[in-house]
C-alpha cells in the first residue's frame, strides 16, 4: 500500500477534518451555521467550500496536473478572497491538510514506511501554497478593479448630474436676465 492508497482509504475522515478547520477560520456563529445548513441554496458558502475542498482532494489524490488542481483552488479561495480574508488566512486550508495528513498516519511505522512519499506530498502541498497565493491575489486584483469601475462610475455619473442642475440653472438665470432686460 503507497500513502495515496491509504489517503484514499481515509478520505471522508480527512475531508471531514479538513472541512471542519477550514470553517473554523470563520467566526463561531458562521461556522455553526455553515455546518449545519446543508442545503447548498440557504447555505451556498458551506457547500462551495465542501465541494471545492473534495474536488481538490481528489485531483490531488488522482496526481492531476497543477492546471485541474488549480480550477479546485480557486473555487475556494475566491470565496475567501471576496469576504476579504487575510492572505494569510485565505489559504491557511492547505497547512491545515497538511497537518490532518499527518495526523492520520501517525504512528512511527506508518512515517518512517511512508516517508519518501510524504516527502513528495509536502512538496505538492508547498506548491499548492504558492499557487493559491497567486490566485488570492488575482481575485483581490480584480475586486479592486471592479470597485475602481465603480467609483469612476459613479463619479461620472455625479459630474454629468451637476453639470445638468448647473445648466439648468443657467439657462433659468439667463431666461430670467433676458425677461427683466426686455420688460
Amino acid at each position: 500500500m503507497n500513502l495515496y492508497e491509504l489517503l484514499s482509504e481515509k478520505k471522508m475522515v480527512i475531508l471531514n477534518k479538513w472541512f471542519d478547520a477550514v470553517l473554523n477560520s470563520y467566526h463561531q456563529d458562521t461556522a455553526t451555521f455553515l455546518k449545519k445548513q446543508k442545503d447548498q441554496f440557504a447555505n451556498p458558502v458551506g457547500s462551495a467550500i465542501c465541494s471545492g475542498l473534495n474536488s481538490l482532494f481528489d485531483e490531488i489524490l488522482a496526481g492531476a496536473d497543477i492546471d485541474k488542481i488549480s480550477k479546485s483552488l480557486n473555487d475556494i479561495i475566491r470565496i475567501k478572497a471576496i469576504q476579504d480574508f487575510a492572505p494569510s488566512q485565505a489559504i491557511a486550508f492547505i497547512f491545515y491538510l497538511k497537518m490532518i495528513v499527518r495526523e492520520e498516519i501517525s504512528g512511527e511505522n506508518q512515517t518512517k514506511i511512508f516517508a519518501d512519499e510524504l516527502f513528495a506530498f509536502d512538496r505538492l502541498l508547498d506548491n499548492l501554497m504558492l499557487l493559491s497565493f497567486d490566485i488570492y491575489m488575482k481575485c483581490r486584483e480584480k475586486i479592486y478593479d471592479i470597485k475602481a469601475n465603480e467609483l469612476r462610475n459613479m463619479t461620472s455619473k455625479l459630474v454629468e448630474r451637476a453639470n445638468k442642475i448647473f445648466e439648468a440653472k443657467y439657462r433659468k438665470t439667463d431666461l430670467e436676465n433676458a425677461d427683466l432686460q426686455g420688460n
